[in-house]
């Protein structure tokens, strides 16, 4: 009965330990793409090329539901495997949507016309392939109108978190946000659009001030499958749950401890 997880590294941890808590009896795959990370500085087809045979692999493993917890795969190549590459039978989802419901004030799969919201001045962080997507304005556009998004392409701090080096991790974020209050000095509210970056969660609040409200992802994507799965009772595969990996699996593994702070221990994808 398990369902696919797939990020480039590990920053999707963030979002599988917020699914598993809201989703205890459900087995998950988890699929890290290490040895091809970061996405986020890759181009659309590199993406859309690695987020396939990803997903080819997990669905192999049994899934039949696969979660994008990597927002550059989400932002550059799930619609286009929506619209072409999806077998039947299969679902792939990505981590945009519920953030944005959340953000908008709309229920869960509420597929009304876009109306203005309260946030109007939005910060927007994530990898460079994610910001120059422009998915995230694009689905917001559905949902909302009137909203002014800034985006800040946050190069370097992926790489750091991957490597452990949490100091210059902490000091990119703090460049970057600088670097986007010099656009846009008042956000309301500010998206972390990578799912390596609540690792670093505080860093972000205290550069931002506490008068900007910080969206993470991984509480919402947890409800939002929970909901997900109440309609489609018939997306639950067939798997085992495991931790796989392109990279290294003791070094990913020790990365995933480090991170997680809890025995996490990855085999060969």
């Amino acid at each position: 009965m398990a369902i696919g997880v797939f990020d480039s590294g590990l920053g999707g941890l963030t979002v599988l330990n917020a699914v598993q808590k809201r989703l205890p009896d459900v087995e998950f795959i988890y699929l890290a793409d290490t040895a091809n990370a970061p996405y986020g500085v890759r181009t659309a087809d590199d993406i859309y090329t690695l987020t396939t045979a990803a997903v080819q692999r997990l669905f192999d493993a049994g899934c039949d539901l696969v979660i994008l917890a990597c927002n550059t795969a989400s932002a550059a190549a799930l619609r286009r495997m929506q619209e072409g590459w999806v077998p039947e039978g299969k679902r792939v989802l990505g981590v945009f949507v519920p953030l944005i419901e959340a953000m908008t004030e709309r229920q869960w799969g509420d597929n009304s016309p876009p109306r203005e919201v309260a946030v109007k001045h939005v910060a927007l962080f994530a990898t460079p392939a994610t910001v120059s997507s422009r998915a995230f304005q694009r689905e917001l556009a559905f949902r909302a109108i009137g909203v002014d998004v800034e985006a800040q392409a946050c190069g370097g701090v992926v790489d750091a978190i991957e490597e452990g080096d949490m100091i210059l991790a902490e000091a990119l974020v703090r460049s970057h946000v600088d670097a986007l209050k010099r656009k846009m000095p008042h956000p309301q509210a500010a998206i972390l659009g990578c799912t390596h970056y609540p690792l670093v969660q505080d860093v972000f609040q205290q550069a931002l001030g506490a008068d900007v409200q910080v969206y993470s992802q991984a509480a919402l994507v947890g409800e939002s499958l929970a909901d997900y799965l109440t309609r489609h009772p018939d997306k639950m595969g067939s798997g085992t749950a495991a931790y796989l990996t392109t990279g290294n699996p003791k070094r990913v593994s020790d990365r995933a401890v480090q991170f997680m702070r809890r025995q996490i221990t990855f085999v060969s994808a």
